[in-house]
């Protein structure tokens, strides 16, 4: 059957090319519905999205003639030259002529569909580009210029309304939504573009976000995006003078009290589920700048918890995994932490990486790159490989959590089942921390629930690359230098040691880190591994 369905797809996909690649689909796409472009975004509101240059480039420093020569390009390079992003980073004083004969050229090349320069993300920043760059690339031309250039956006916006139910990725999903937007307000198509985006925004915000406002995935950095797309596109109508919906506004309400929880309150990037190193300061200034105020004073939001004072953050995942078609960029952590002290990360997990197809991706989608517990060097998830994304196959359940935050005294406990099924065994973690000695006493209990052979246990506690460890010579003590502060870790009844690992959290990219581990082997019904973490 498997086999059969392969086929089946496989015919179904070739009928799918033959019909993008025929005279009917061109057709069908090509009908145009307005041809007088009136709102003109401001570039500047895309600057929460687009990385801009601080040197500005001139359009003829570069080599035109050979632009659209796509032998021995990468892929990477081939996106980023025809999503057109790099036009924010021209000189305004660049020649208005020669950027429009660059779109004339690539028009001239890829006025029909083809797979890869009309891939689905791709069109829907290029849209977005040559609008919101519209000083260099419509302004001042002629009409007959005007039309084709009015034309090519109105026809790619066809096609993407065309695709957008079969992409498969949600981000993507949300971009091309925005573009399409972006074209009914530009072009002021309330019927054909602007109300279908604006609905489609409405599904697209069900199928991705939590009744907290959070988006499934439980993903940090997607929350980010969407809550950054979804100001953009608010700002969209304010600039064109059209009314806001009422569901953009209310959604903004939400995303903006989980970004104030995950990232305002505290100021630093939490490594849990896909998350890299981001440092959004940029994003809270442009946020500022155009009048947005989140806030969020829970200790708990979406399946994470954070306590903090003034010199202690503490956060921990308490979430259970997310349903398997949210967990493209999971990472089973179930009940690992990260420490900030005094704005330095003391216990750390290891971050992401995120390109898929590549080993590095999966070492750091397992728990044993989380600051928390492995039986048997397996990891609480199970994955499968769908569509070349490692998939959740079986996820987990939190249970039985309770916590307490008082000024003298903070404790978190919660249990998950993860190792349930393989190892018949539950992991249940106790971390109470007291401000006034700077103490985290910690407890990681194993309860078997039947009869299970002994097996190996370890708890990995993460630090970040520029922080050094030291073992002392009773083997009893780690020591763990923070920059300009001392703590020590012990764990009296547990073999405790230094091991090297990877540390993922600069996006798709690697540097060795090391972390502290207890091993055992669990002989008992009921295994209590305590640990400390305390300032010197």
């Amino acid at each position: 059957m498997i086999y059969i369905n392969r086929f089946f797809f496989s015919i179904l996909n070739q009928l799918r090319k033959f019909y993008l690649n025929s005279n009917l689909y061109e057709r069908k796409i090509s009908k145009i519905y307005s041809n007088e472009l009136i709102y003109k975004p401001s570039p500047y509101l895309l600057s929460s999205l687009i990385k801009y240059q601080k040197k500005k480039f001139k359009i003829d420093d570069f080599s035109l003639d050979k632009i659209w020569n796509y032998n021995e390009i990468s892929n990477k390079k081939f996106k980023n030259l025809n999503n057109f992003y790099w036009f924010f980073s021209l000189d305004l004083k660049s020649s208005k002529q020669t950027a429009q004969s660059v779109i004339s050229n690539w028009i001239n090349y890829n006025q029909k569909y083809n797979d890869r320069t009309w891939e689905f993300d791709l069109t829907a920043k290029r849209i977005i580009a040559w609008l919101s760059c519209h000083n260099l690339t419509y302004d001042g031309s002629n009409q007959n210029y005007k039309n084709i250039f009015n034309m090519m956006i109105q026809k790619q916006t066809n096609h993407l309304i065309n695709e957008v139910s079969k992409s498969k990725i949600l981000d993507d999903k949300l971009v091309g939504c925005a573009s399409i937007i972006l074209v009914g307000l530009c072009y002021q198509n309330e019927k054909r573009y602007l109300s279908y985006g604006s609905n489609l925004l409405k599904k697209i915000s069900k199928l991705a976000l939590d009744n907290n406002g959070f988006t499934k995935s439980r993903n940090i950095k997607q929350l980010i995006i969407f809550l950054k797309y979804f100001v953009l596109i608010r700002e969209w109508f304010k600039e064109s003078q059209i009314n806001i919906p009422e569901h953009i506004d209310e959604t903004i309400y939400y995303l903006g009290q989980s970004y104030a929880f995950i990232w305002q309150n505290i100021g630093s990037d939490l490594l849990f589920n896909g998350n890299n190193i981001s440092n959004n300061f940029d994003f809270d200034n442009y946020l500022k700048r155009l009048g947005y105020k989140f806030k969020n004073e829970n200790k708990e939001h979406a399946g994470y918890l954070i306590f903090k004072n003034k010199k202690i953050c503490f956060a921990m995942d308490v979430g259970s995994t997310p349903n398997s078609n949210h967990t493209k960029d999971y990472q089973s952590g179930a009940l690992s932490f990260e420490i900030i002290s005094n704005g330095k990360k003391l216990i750390s997990n290891c971050g992401y990486h995120k390109k898929i197809n590549n080993e590095l991706n999966q070492i750091s989608k397992s728990s044993a790159a989380q600051s928390t517990l492995i039986i048997d060097d397996n990891s609480s998830c199970k994955f499968s490989k769908i569509d070349n994304h490692l998939i959740i196959k079986k996820g987990l359940k939190i249970f039985k959590k309770s916590s307490i935050f008082e000024k003298n005294y903070w404790k978190i406990n919660a249990s998950h089942d993860g190792y349930l099924k393989k190892y018949n065994s539950i992991h249940e973690r106790e971390i109470e921390f007291y401000p006034e000695n700077m103490i985290f006493i910690g407890t990681d209990r194993i309860i078997k629930k039947k009869a299970n052979k002994n097996y190996k246990f370890d708890i990995r506690f993460h630090v970040e690359p520029n922080i050094k460890l030291m073992r002392t010579q009773d083997k009893k003590t780690i020591l763990i230098e923070l920059i300009d502060e001392g703590w020590k870790f012990t764990c009296n009844n547990y073999d405790i040691d230094i091991d090297n690992g990877l540390y993922f959290g600069n996006k798709n990219s690697y540097i060795e880190n090391q972390n502290i581990f207890i091993s055992g082997v669990s002989n008992n019904q009921i295994e209590d591994i305590k640990w400390e973490i305390k300032k010197i």
